[in-house]
């Protein structure tokens, strides 16, 4: 007796919308973490679309053999290994091995998706970009036109005059998502015949990458020309529109032009002034290379890049304090080591090789794995520049867009089990649920209520966080007398923040509990940063009455390993 296949799922478009749409406009956030909600609903609604989508994905299991499938499971070891032998704190564990585990669930499930089901997601998952888009405009300009309207919590303010940074309030995370929203526009308005639609919507999304004044921003529209250009079965209409985008970029920027020529800021025109290059973006991977060659069979660590940059010698180091190399291949590189970094990579292009060769297939599926591999194809550009798949507002629409760009999972295979993604669906809305609750420990160490009770006692409660420990700590590491309770702080901390701040308190705690050699070496790289805080405490080195009662005024004898100090 045959097996019937899986019934329609009718709320799983509505699933897929939500999970794309909300997080990207959620304004609302409290301090520390400027975007943690964001990622939050996130996995909260990609947890509801795998609860929704879980059995129209009979095929799932035959993802478990593909090149992006196996990616992720061998980046998905990587925080747990650094928890278990490298001192990693288990709350950055935990919360990268969520947001990768569940890029790899996401993965699965589009992949295993019946070839009916797939149409319908594809286009759920683009009306979600393409609403997450809109309403970022319209964010974006009341950012930069009416300023005064941002509230902060329905509308995020934009500390940069002249910029829009949109909701998740980072520019280059703004021009991503217009990016995403153009080929959704693409998508939509081609398996709608809505054709008349999609010039506007179009200069919509590039104007506002004009208003993020986002470099990236632009190389992106430069790729949706070459869509244009390259793709015969796209409608004639639509691929002038998409040869036409560079066009409206020239627009947009005229426009904005005029505008500021009345005395108003014109971010994009001050943005470009600097150049197209990023000296201290080159100077990170300079200094990234440079700890991949002095580890690479390891790595330094997953999330130890931080670490150990602040912590080696770099005279020529950037000023800026970098937790991370902003461009993917040397950031597995440098934490992972070249042979790690090598298979997932080799993987990664391996897996973008066959969804490109399945989109250049003639077929009834051919738009919808053609635009999956551009959605996917504009966020790898955006990660060779910045970290965007850090995010889960991003990694996971582009893993659910890679599993379907590349072959479906689902057409010749026997049923399987929709368990596995129930359970994981309903853990990563209950996970999230408690996570909101769980950082609420923290928001009261930095924005304590007026009933708020001691600060030690605050502290001590966000420590026993389970997923944001390592933020009490920061307060723990910058606020406690110099001694060991600061230092063992300190040292769990510099995994996810190392600022002149806490360069400063780590050489006084150092010095403290009677390593001085150690606190001199600190010291020295708080002078490498050549920041005002450092220059503030090093000031007094200059009068020869102070300078014997501060013994970082000399210079350490040796280098260190970092390691030691961690």
């Amino acid at each position: 007796m045959s097996s019937q296949p899986p019934a329609p799922v009718d709320a799983a478009p509505l699933g897929l919308i939500l999970a794309a749409a909300l997080p990207p406009l959620l304004a609302f956030n409290q301090t520390p973490s400027a975007t943690l909600y964001n990622q939050l609903l996130a996995l909260a609604g990609w947890g509801l679309a795998l609860l929704l989508l879980a059995r129209a994905t009979p095929g799932w299991r035959n993802g478990l053999k593909s090149p992006a499938a196996l990616a992720l499971a061998l980046l998905l070891v990587a925080p747990l290994s650094s928890v278990l032998w490298r001192g990693l704190p288990s709350s950055l564990g935990l919360g990268a091995t969520a947001i990768l585990g569940a890029g790899l669930a996401v993965l699965l499930v589009a992949q295993g998706l019946s070839r009916e089901q797939r149409g319908l997601a594809a286009e759920a998952l683009c009306w979600g970009l393409l609403a997450a888009g809109l309403a970022s405009v319209a964010v974006s300009l009341v950012q930069v036109f009416l300023p005064a309207w941002a509230d902060g919590t329905v509308i995020a303010r934009s500390g940069i005059p002249g910029r829009a940074v949109g909701n998740l309030r980072q520019p280059n995370h703004l021009a991503s998502l217009m990016m995403w929203a153009s080929v959704a526009a693409v998508f939509v308005t081609e398996r709608r015949g809505w054709r008349g639609l999609l010039v506007p919507l179009l200069f919509a999304c590039v104007f506002t990458v004009v208003l993020s004044a986002s470099r990236t921003g632009f190389i992106g529209i430069a790729m949706l020309a070459v869509w244009g250009l390259v793709d015969r079965q796209l409608s004639r209409s639509a691929r002038l529109a998409l040869l036409a985008t560079p066009l409206m970029l020239g627009v947009s920027w005229w426009l904005m032009a005029q505008w500021s020529a009345e005395g108003h800021a014109f971010g994009a025109a001050s943005r470009l002034a600097e150049g197209a290059g990023s000296p201290s973006r080159l100077a990170i991977l300079r200094d990234a290379w440079a700890l991949t060659l002095a580890n690479p069979l390891l790595g330094v660590g997953w999330g130890e890049f931080n670490v150990a940059w602040s912590l080696t010698p770099f005279p020529d180091r950037p000023v800026a304090f970098f937790d991370h190399t902003h461009n993917l291949p040397s950031q597995l590189a440098v934490e992972l080591g070249l042979p790690w970094a090598g298979v997932v990579l080799a993987l990664l292009a391996w897996a973008l090789w066959l969804a490109w060769r399945g989109a250049a297939r003639a077929g009834a599926d051919a738009p919808l794995r053609r635009a999956a591999l551009m959605l996917v194809l504009t966020i790898a550009l955006h990660s060779l520049l910045e970290y965007p798949l850090w995010y889960a507002y991003f990694l996971l629409p582009a893993c659910f867009a890679l599993g379907l760009a590349l072959p479906a999972g689902g057409a010749h295979a026997a049923p399987a089990s929709a368990r596995p993604w129930q359970v994981v669906g309903g853990l990563l809305i209950a996970g999230s649920a408690f996570a909101v609750w769980d950082y609420q420990r923290i928001v009261v160490i930095y924005a304590p209520p007026a009933d708020a009770g001691p600060l030690d006692e605050r502290i001590a409660a966000g420590q026993r966080s389970p997923f944001f420990g390592h933020q009490a700590d920061y307060a723990a590491a910058t606020t406690f007398p110099p001694g060991r309770q600061a230092l063992a702080a300190t040292r769990r901390t510099a995994f996810s923040l190392v600022d002149a701040r806490l360069l400063m308190h780590w050489s006084r705690s150092l010095e403290a509990t009677g390593d001085v050699e150690g606190a001199r070496y600190v010291a020295d790289r708080l002078r490498e940063f050549r920041n005002p805080t450092g220059d503030t405490w090093f000031a007094s080195c200059g009068d020869a009455a102070s300078a014997p009662a501060m013994p970082q005024c000399q210079p350490a004898s040796a280098v260190l390993d970092w390691r030691t100090l961690r």
